[in-house]
């Protein structure tokens, strides 16, 4: 096996030898992870996307923790301290903790007490009670001198010196480490004084409770407060049962030396090991928490970024405003910015008969197909104005937008650089028509951070999050696929094989000399080379192009498979894609080759049925109850409309068209046991909810969904 890891993470996986060797080979040649799960299946036995993560990230670990065994091994071999039985416990050493366990005795230290001790020559004293075969009150005198005055000086450095000995011994650590995982609690404190200021922490004023259970959202905002200095965290097993572990693992008898001993275990737990675990405890327990939360923020990304599309149609823009006035933009097909201007329908200018003569003028003018209206300040009142007001000359839909990030868009670079002649309001306008042509395709522009759909998301450690939803965002791209000649460069970055630079290329190629005519024309890009064209025009899609095939997810090293079906057929390949009966005549079994199985034949043929097919689900119109407008028209009772905008462990936010978003707690979800909200509802999803309590102080709204079916 030439991987190293390969069997490690098979056995971790559960996946074959082969699986993880090939995979691992793969992404060794430059491969993508989209590419090898949609093209390679025949070389992973069909893994998806996330058992090829898992491998990835196993095989980063396993190549982290060799790197470390390899810099410990030399640091003690410079100290020429290494011997075989110890170096061979290194190397057998599974986990980061157990290898450092190893290497604690021989890390360069500062000035411990137990080194002063041994300055003054108390090492032979400690080994002495550490034995505990004698009673050393008959050798103490000739351990005392200048530095060591007394009897108890004597002593107290030899416990210190037996202190260190167990605070690096292996098994003592990792008996505390399992005591730890346990019985260890995690309590919090108040800092006394900071009361008032703490006030947002009051639940963690006085809290305690088993660190196994502690939610990830807890945890981190326990830390957060910690790190404010409004809170005293520790975590932490019952002290006594930590020593007593300890006593049973190193006293021996009750002589006088086992009664020095006893007490330097007692020093070395609190002074040494419980900080140590502790603060191992603490960093594991954090990053728990943080892969938790930021699988949620990736589920709930993923769930927006794939968001029904409205598609190519004509759209007319709002973001809304009344102060300001409300900023439209017209937009074609495509979503290129063809006019522009303000509108004051609300107090203090109340124009409101100008305002609708002009909406009605720009649907007509530019034959407009929906509006977009941001759901921010002003949003409900707008929408009730487009409504009342709609008098176009062909059908028009209204769709309210979630406008999180536009702001955050119209100042970027992104912006300025598509529209660098337009302030922020005319950008962040066109952000919300865009987002509802393709949601996707827009939102890429945006740090995800800033999209409202995350939780603690600054809390976290950033670059696993950047890195997990650069992951999402890079999956639901290729998923989709991307049209090459109108996709800006910020979504061509996101298909595999493709980078900033290229991206940008193959956009200067598109305003130079026209649209792509086939994906062929794609090697013409300047630094586009055979790997990054191998892995991305599978993902990259022209609808109209000669070949029809160049507007699917057939790969064009498949073409060929695709003509012979069509020549078996007698048919052209555009012929053989629209007659479903020639289809279901092909044998898979006749186009098998030495690189092409069943797995790539078969979706092949599912891609000639729907070619270019997009997989988002069609967009629905929804409208919020009329006379719901802020929080004090909500009563217990009422059964509402409402939107899925967030999702967290704990359960999922509501906009019921006011301020504020209502809470449904997880166990107002369903009448089962719900462990993950995304177990019964999506980000985005119309839902009927019942109103459980208002808090009008607070600002909150506790609502149920399972009551509301029942309604």
């Amino acid at each position: 096996m030439k991987n190293p890891f390969a069997q490690a993470i098979a056995q971790a996986t559960g996946l074959q030898p082969w699986q993880v060797e090939n995979t691992l080979e793969l992404f060794a040649q430059g491969c993508t992870l989209p590419f090898v799960a949609r093209y390679r299946k025949e070389a992973t036995g069909s893994l998806d996307e996330v058992q090829l993560e898992k491998i990835t990230h196993l095989h980063e670990q396993a190549a982290e923790l060799e790197k470390r065994r390899e810099s410990v091994l030399a640091a003690i071999a410079e100290q020429g301290q290494l011997d075989p039985k110890l170096e061979a416990r290194i190397r057998a050493a599974e986990t980061l903790a157990r290898l450092e366990d190893l290497y604690l005795p021989y890390k360069k230290k500062r000035k411990t007490r137990a080194t002063v001790a041994r300055e003054n020559g108390l090492e032979p004293l400690a080994e002495l009670l550490w034995q505990q075969r004698q009673d050393p009150e008959a050798v103490l005198a000739k351990f005392l001198s200048d530095k060591v005055p007394d009897a108890e000086a004597a002593l107290q450095g030899a416990r210190d010196i037996i202190a260190e000995r167990v605070s690096e011994d292996g098994a003592a650590r990792d008996g505390l480490r399992r005591l730890f995982e346990r019985e260890a609690t995690i309590a919090a404190k108040v800092v006394p004084g900071k009361e008032q200021e703490a006030e947002k922490y009051s639940d963690f004023f006085d809290f305690e409770e088993p660190l196994r259970r502690c939610a990830p959202h807890r945890l981190l905002a326990l830390r957060r407060g910690a790190e404010a200095g409004l809170l005293r965290v520790a975590i932490a097993p019952d002290a006594e049962k930590a020593v007593e572990g300890l006593r049973k693992q190193f006293v021996r008898g009750d002589g006088p030396a086992a009664r020095q001993v006893a007490k330097a275990l007692d020093d070395a737990y609190r002074r040494l090991l419980k900080p140590s675990i502790e603060n191992e405890f603490a960093a594991l327990s954090k990053q728990q928490a943080d892969l938790a939360s930021v699988e949620v923020f990736a589920s709930n990304l993923r769930q927006l970024l794939l968001s029904p599309p409205l598609g190519q149609k004509r759209v007319l823009a709002i973001d809304p405003g009344f102060r300001t006035g409300c900023k439209l933009v017209c937009l074609d097909a495509q979503g290129a910015l063809l006019h522009n201007e303000t509108i004051f329908p609300h107090p203090p200018q109340g124009e409101w008969t100008l305002a609708a003569k002009k909406l009605n003028q720009l649907l007509d003018a530019y034959k407009i197909d929906a509006v977009a209206i941001g759901n921010g300040t002003a949003g409900r009142e707008t929408e009730d104005f487009v409504r009342q007001n709609l008098r176009p000359r062909r059908p028009v839909q209204v769709f309210s937008v979630n406008e999180d990030g536009a702001s955050i868009y119209s100042a970027s670079p992104v912006a300025r650089e598509e529209f660098p002649q337009q302030d922020v309001t005319v950008r962040g306008a066109v952000s919300i028509g865009r987002r509802l042509m393709d949601p996707l395709a827009e939102l890429v522009k945006i740090d995800p951070k800033s999209l409202g759909v995350g939780q603690y998301q600054h809390d976290v450690d950033q670059a696993l999050l950047k890195k997990n939803l650069d992951r999402v965002v890079e999956s639901c791209v290729n998923s989709v696929g991307v049209n090459l000649n109108t996709a800006s460069h910020a979504l061509l970055a996101y298909v595999a094989g493709l980078n900033a630079t290229t991206a940008k290329n193959i956009v200067a190629h598109r305003d130079q000399n026209g649209p792509f005519g086939s994906r062929q024309e794609l090697k013409k890009v300047p630094r586009l080379g055979p790997k990054a064209f191998e892995q991305c025009a599978g993902f990259l899609r022209i609808p109209g192009a000669e070949n029809p095939l160049d507007n699917s997810a057939v790969h064009p090293e498949s073409y060929p498979i695709v003509e012979k079906m069509a020549r078996d057929r007698g048919l052209p390949v555009g012929q053989l894609i629209e007659k479903p009966d020639a289809l279901a005549q092909i044998e898979l079994e006749r186009y098998l080759g030495p690189k092409t199985g069943l797995p790539t034949l078969r979706d092949i043929l599912d891609e000639l049925r729907k070619p270019g097919r997009d997989p988002r689900p069609p967009i629905r119109v929804f409208e919020f109850a009329d006379d719901i407008r802020k929080i004090e028209d909500l009563k217990p009772g009422m059964v509402l409309p409402g939107i899925v905008t967030n999702m967290t462990r704990f359960g999922v936010f509501i906009d019921l068209g006011i301020k504020q978003n209502g809470l449904v707690h997880i166990s107002e979800l369903a009448d089962r046991f719900v462990s993950d909200p995304a177990q019964v509802v999506q980000l985005n999803q119309h839902v009927r909810v019942k109103v459980l309590e208002v808090d009008l102080g607070r600002g909150r709204v506790q609502l149920s969904l399972k009551q509301a079916q029942e309604a």
